[in-house]
């Protein structure tokens, strides 16, 4: 998988992770720990994203 591809993918989870989370925030019924879970992993798809978009650095 290119690196382009790999980004695409990510950032398509990403998505449907803001979307599963603004459809759990609208129903009152939805365990707030479910929510924290899919807040987490949202974060760590963007922390991926942001890691592999970012120029190497050189020490």
């Amino acid at each position: 998988m290119s690196l382009a591809s790999h980004l695409e993918e990510l950032r398509r989870k990403h998505g449907e992770l803001e979307r599963a989370i603004d459809e759990a925030l609208a129903h009152p019924s939805v365990d707030d720990l479910e929510i924290n879970r899919l807040k987490r992993r949202k974060l760590a798809l963007k922390d991926e994203i942001e890691k592999m978009e970012s120029p190497p650095t050189r020490h």
